[in-house]
This record gives C-alpha cells, sequence and structure tokens, in this order.
C-alpha cells in the first residue's frame, strides 16, 4: 500500500499535473511528472482505464504499478507530483516490464520537468 502522505488524491491535482506536467510514455504506461514546491513529499497518482480491461484486470495493473512504484518512490524527488497512467499492454505485461517501464519513464520526465537537469540520484539508469 501507498503510504497515504504519498497519495494523490484530488482531481485538481491529476488534472494539473496531466495538463501542465512533463510526459514519457513507454510501451506499458505513460508518466506524467509536474514540480509543485507547496508540499514535501512527492505526490503520486495513477490512472487505469476500462481500456486496460475489466474490475480485476485494472486492480491487478493498479496493485503491480503501486509495487513498482514503492521500489522506485525514494527516486522521486520532494515537492514532486507523478500521474502514473496504464494503457492497454499492461494487462498482459509481467512486473519486472512494468518496473523498467516505470523507472525509463520515470527518468525521463523527470529530466523534462527539470529542464532537461539530470535527475539526483540513479532514476533512469540502467
Amino acid at each position: 500500500m501507498l503510504p497515504a502522505a504519498l497519495r494523490m488524491r484530488r482531481s485538481e491535482e491529476f488534472a494539473r499535473t496531466i495538463r501542465s506536467g512533463a510526459r514519457a510514455g513507454r510501451t506499458t504506461l505513460v508518466v506524467h511528472c509536474a514540480v509543485d514546491t507547496a508540499h514535501r513529499e512527492p505526490h503520486i497518482g495513477f490512472v487505469v482505464s476500462k481500456g486496460v480491461g475489466g474490475a480485476v484486470v485494472r486492480n491487478q495493473v493498479r496493485r503491480r504499478l503501486r509495487g513498482a512504484v514503492l521500489e522506485h518512490r525514494d527516486q522521486v524527488p520532494a515537492g514532486t507530483d507523478v500521474v502514473v497512467r496504464a494503457l492497454a499492454p499492461a494487462a498482459s505485461a509481467s512486473y519486472e516490464d512494468l518496473s523498467s517501464d516505470l523507472r525509463s519513464a520515470l527518468g525521463s520526465a523527470l529530466r523534462r520537468a527539470r529542464g532537461g537537469r539530470a535527475p539526483a540520484g540513479p532514476v533512469g539508469t540502467p
């Protein structure tokens, strides 16, 4: 479970991050990142639409994405809003594929959100 302090809950946060944040896509997901200094902790949200599959499949994908985010959460800097949007291929992807795509897309999106500067830490490194 993602700690409460890290969860993105408000629809305004989702909308702002998706509209104005930097975006990086991979085969199974798209990551949107926006730097927001209004809060200390990063805020992370998930979007898994019906296009991914039925309720059971969507929940399975969401659980896998949460686990992958927990693996990489220490690499997300404070004051960053992140929205992870699952694509249809995520339904048949393994956890390792989702985690790899997340790491790669997160690194790219963070670089773009910071104006091309390299992210602090090992995000996006092979």
